[in-house]
């Protein structure tokens, strides 16, 4: 018992420092109303292990106060990702193409928000939804699926030992 959540601490505190690190690395094209965050490719991880959902939210709070985010960013985008892991594990035995869905519907429909009552940006919100959404769609749909697939064949020798505490 003691293993398991020794397992699901790791788990989820490399999540979340590999999402800061994606995060600071690709920081010119994760922030602002034309945004593709490559860090959100791993939200598709709640598809395999529940310890991806603590660790996507608190990596993500971490990437945006280290990326010199307001407040309300911190926040809102950060519950964002983590209204989008939620949804993600709770999808996890239907189709694995659904995986992506949560956080690009939660980032497009929340984000838009911060951007314009945060950070005054002059933009329609239907129009940074849909730039949002965009920048999800790549990052969650395609990268994300990419790296769902590639996942997938080592299913086994990674996720399920975590979750039977071997």
């Amino acid at each position: 018992m003691k293993d398991k959540k020794v397992l699901f601490l790791v788990q989820s505190a490399a999540i979340a420092a590999i999402y800061v690190v994606l995060t600071m690395l690709f920081a010119p094209f994760g922030f602002g109303e034309i945004q593709v965050r490559v860090s959100e490719a791993l939200t598709i991880l709640p598809y395999f292990t529940p310890a991806a959902v603590p660790g996507l939210f608190v990596g993500c709070l971490i990437g945006n106060t280290l990326g010199g985010a307001i407040p309300l960013d911190i926040a809102v985008g950060s519950l964002a990702t983590l209204i989008g892991a939620v949804c993600t594990y709770s999808l996890r035995h239907h189709s694995r193409w659904l995986a992506p869905l949560p956080p690009i519907v939660a980032n497009a429909l929340l984000v838009p928000f911060v951007l314009s009552y945060g950070y005054g940006v002059p933009l329609p919100i239907p129009v940074m939804m849909l730039t949002v959404g965009i920048g999800e769609v790549l990052s969650c749909g395609v990268m994300g699926m990419v790296i769902l697939l590639s996942l997938e064949k080592y299913r086994g020798a990674i996720f399920r030992q975590a979750a039977n505490g071997r």
